[in-house]
């Protein structure tokens, strides 16, 4: 049997994936970030302080991607970053008064995503833990 491209997972998981960052650009655009940016934004709002490495975990981006990014954002006035005074090894990573700012303006970009879907809070975190398990049955989190 010969499937075509509707009738694969992977197919319907990429092409999903390319739809929620179209349905994302418009909420993000008026607040002037990208969408790796308002991840960036989510994470540091919900701790602070985190490493380069911690946030690349939470992210699941690698140090090469991820610190092109942050340049772009401390330049933007949204973060700072700080050598670990404990371990100089590590950067941390704070949200400025503006960062926090820009933080509490998209917080209702959950809320404004969810509307657009038509689905339930509940159908949407059930959603939400398939392709969790999902992807960490394919890729594990490093340690």
């Amino acid at each position: 049997m010969t499937l075509t491209p509707s009738d694969m997972l992977c197919f319907a998981l990429h092409s999903t994936a390319h739809a929620v960052h179209a349905a994302y650009a418009p909420l993000l655009q008026p607040l002037g970030l990208t969408y790796p940016q308002y991840l960036a934004i989510c994470a540091l709002n919900a701790a602070d302080g985190l490493t380069i490495s911690q946030l690349g975990a939470e992210l699941r981006l690698e140090s090469n991607t991820l610190t092109p990014l942050l340049k772009r954002m401390e330049a933007a006035g949204w973060l700072t970053r700080s050598r670990d005074t404990r371990d100089e090894r590590q950067v941390r990573l704070r949200l400025t008064d503006a960062g926090r700012d820009l933080a509490a303006r998209a917080a209702s970009v959950p809320r404004s995503f969810a509307e657009k879907t038509g689905f339930r809070q509940s159908e949407i975190a059930d959603l939400r833990d398939i392709l969790v398990e999902l992807r960490d049955r394919l890729k594990p989190a490093k340690a």
